[in-house]
């Protein structure tokens, strides 16, 4: 097994795209099986050395970022192993450190989709399960837990399990056991609280009535085990797409586009799924979104430095997709063009694509704007402050509100972007010196607390880590915290994996 501990071979794995600057470790192991990643940990478990999991470095809130003890480094488990095709669209077996972007590219040569689009497509699928990542497509087809069939886990103890969904549940008092290969049994009690009712949420450990035994692992961000080998669901690959950057020049007629779009898909859905249809495979028939994203005034600024075709009366955008067939292009291009005529669009400015080419264009300007975002951060050498809230259908309106409220008229620049059809838009505040930085960061309490107040999540699928850890009590409370805490101990009883990711050490130290 690989081992780096000079300090020009380990600095890249001391970061990630948090910019949370202070990581340090003694040294990176670079396990290539999963036997490797258990007698590492095994290993770190006896002499009570720290252990932080090395992903790709794409995560926003400092998960991977060690501070202290070694890290175990992921890159070197990066086989695609199989691809089965099947008559529901079919699973892949990956292991940990395999590239969204490569496992996307090999299942789409036998007509697969792998539907998951964070932004980043070079994370690994061991980091996605760890964070129960999402994207744009989640309005359609969920977050990553949707996808997973079985997990392959290295456990603290050194104990290496398989857990297919289905197979093991906890009981209704919310009490697990997890029978391992020794012949022990991990017995662990759930934590108390009710998850928020959102379509996304990536804050703490998934809690539900019976629930599969694998939902535990997913989001858990490397506290509990560390992934090494993942069986996946796909899905048929669309016969077609439609997509389209739409302007508007009135927040209220954007908004009330957005809301009938959003209703109109998420009922025709549900219409296919009465029917006896898949909810996650369309056959293009009816207007049905599978992404709507949200650029505001201050994100087309941003914007124009590369667009200088935005029209300059624009507030506002919307980007969509939405899935199609050869005889259901025209119909549903139709569908599209009399919603946004009915509320007043900027259409014959709008932006609309139909071929891969011209898709592959719009995809790149929704991109676009977090890569501007994260220079600007680079350029000031500001930590990002940057929400991932996600709220109620009803709540949304008066969440977007409060955002504007607090800056608009300010000294501070900011913009407001991304899923809007899942409630989920994030506030990039700008501060350009660490005076302003102080202030972005008040402003951030509020929109935490704003959040939690109306029902909804402090973050919706970039996770915990280090940077949130102390906004989750907030959330969920002090007594809470410490259920998580029992519930981890039952998993790792000395502490060593993830160490300052979900909640601070101290509710460890019983």
């Amino acid at each position: 097994m690989l081992v780096r501990s000079q300090p020009d071979e380990i600095q890249d794995y001391l970061h990630d795209a948090s910019y949370l600057n202070g990581g340090n470790a003694e040294r990176v192991l670079f396990p290539e099986t999963a036997d490797d990643v258990a007698k590492v940990l095994a290993e770190a478990t006896r002499t009570q050395v720290p252990v932080t999991v090395s992903g790709a470095g794409t995560g926003t809130v400092a998960g991977r970022v060690p501070f202290g003890g070694i890290v175990l480094a992921t890159d070197k488990l990066d086989r695609i192993k199989s691809i089965f095709p099947d008559s529901a669209g079919g699973r892949a077996i990956v292991e940990a450190g395999v590239r969204l972007i490569d496992l996307q590219r090999a299942v789409e040569s036998d007509g697969l989709m792998y539907p998951q689009d964070p932004t980043e497509r070079s994370c690994f699928l061991g980091g996605n399960v760890a964070t129960n990542a999402s994207g744009a497509r989640t309005f359609k087809y969920g977050p990553t837990r949707n996808y997973v069939k079985r997990l392959k886990i290295a456990l603290p103890n050194g104990e290496l399990i398989d857990l297919c969904r289905g197979e093991l549940h906890a009981d209704e008092s919310g009490q697990i056991s997890l029978p391992l290969p020794s012949g022990r049994a991990i017995h662990a009690q759930l934590p108390s609280y009710q998850m928020p009712r959102v379509r996304k949420h990536a804050s703490g450990y998934f809690v539900a009535p019976g629930m599969d035994v694998v939902d535990l692992f997913i989001g858990s961000e490397g506290t509990l085990g560390v992934i090494v080998e993942i069986e996946v669901r796909l899905l048929p690959k669309p016969a077609g797409l439609l997509s389209g950057v739409v302007f508007f020049d009135s927040e209220e007629s954007l908004l009330a586009f957005v809301q009938v779009a959003r209703e109109r898909s998420l009922a025709n859905r549900l219409s296919s799924l009465n029917q006896g249809a898949s909810p996650t495979v369309s056959e293009g028939s009816a207007l049905d979104a599978r992404a709507l994203e949200y650029f505001d005034v201050e994100s087309l600024r941003f914007l124009r430095q590369k667009y200088e075709t935005i029209p300059t009366k624009a507030i506002g955008a919307i980007f969509f997709e939405q899935e199609t067939t050869g005889s259901t292009e025209d119909s549903l291009m139709n569908d599209w063009l009399g919603l946004l005529e009915r509320h007043h669009a900027l259409a014959d400015e709008s932006w609309f694509a139909t071929n891969e080419a011209d898709q592959a264009k719009l995809r790149e300007f929704r991109h676009a704007l977090p890569v501007l975002m994260n220079e600007w951060f680079a350029r000031y050498r500001q930590r990002k402050v940057s929400t991932d809230m996600a709220v109620p259908d009803e709540a949304f309106a008066g969440m977007l509100r409060f955002y504007q409220n607090a800056l608009r008229g300010g000294d501070l620049r900011y913009t407001i972007f991304g899923h809007i059809g899942d409630n989920h838009v994030h506030v990039n505040i700008l501060p350009r010196n660490d005076d302003q930085s102080a202030n972005a960061w008040e402003i951030y309490l509020k929109f935490i607390r704003r959040a939690v107040e109306v029902g909804g999540t402090i973050s919706a699928e970039h996770g915990i880590g280090k940077l949130k850890r102390e906004y989750l009590r907030e959330l969920y409370g002090e007594e809470h915290l410490r259920e998580m805490a029992d519930l981890k101990r039952a998993f790792d009883p000395a502490g060593i994996l993830g160490r300052g990711n979900m909640f601070a050490e101290e509710f460890l130290d019983r």
